[in-house]
């Protein structure tokens, strides 16, 4: 009979997903997860399997939470420019305030391309957000706060596009006066 499991798995996945986020799948080691989630190396592999299952794992983990945040926001909201105002500008200050870790999505799409399961839980979570845009916006249209004639699907698309591009330039450390101008201009568009 083995030993009883001695570790939080919610709690390592976190810590997993940080470390990944942070150092990236390739330049995260075995080691580094070991030591990083303070377990031995057979607990690991025992617990998730590989350090390919781990980040699958980590990866979902940070799409659920930033997506589900994201939908909250939105759906809560009582009216659409300000709500997608202030998620713009969270991001912005999240990436001045650590512009290294960037966006594990933004970080996971450019890594690892080739790798299918990561592309499609990418695209999921894309998918997440722009629909959960295109409601909004279609809701902001119904009430009058954008136009009519506005398209809420295109906008969706478009913002879901900015967003991520918003998170690349953050990270290759544009300033604030250059993240804000672009944050004001993409918000133009619902004009």
């Amino acid at each position: 009979m083995g030993r009883p499991r001695t570790f939080d798995i919610d709690a390592a996945v976190d810590r997993a997903m940080e470390l990944f986020w942070r150092q990236g799948f390739e330049a995260t080691s075995t080691e580094d997860l070991v030591e990083g989630l303070g377990i031995a190396r057979g607990s690991l592999y025992k617990a998730f399997g590989s350090k390919e299952q781990l980040y699958a794992l980590a990866l979902r983990r940070y799409c659920q939470r930033h997506a589900v945040g994201l939908i909250e926001v939105l759906d809560r909201a009582e009216q659409v420019r300000p709500a997608i105002r202030a998620v713009l500008l969270e991001l912005v200050e999240a990436d001045l305030a650590d512009p290294e870790r960037g966006c594990l999505l933004v970080n996971a799409a450019t890594e690892r391309s080739a790798h299918p399961d990561t592309v499609q839980q990418v695209s999921r979570t894309m998918g997440q957000i722009e629909s959960a845009l295109a409601g909004a916006l279609e809701r902001a249209r119904v009430r009058g706060e954008i136009a009519s004639d506005k398209k809420p699907q295109e906008l969706a698309q478009f913002l879901t596009t900015f967003l991520q591009g918003l998170r690349v330039m953050g990270k290759a450390r544009a300033d604030r006066p250059f993240l804000d101008n672009a944050v004001e201009v993409a918000l133009g568009a619902l004009d």
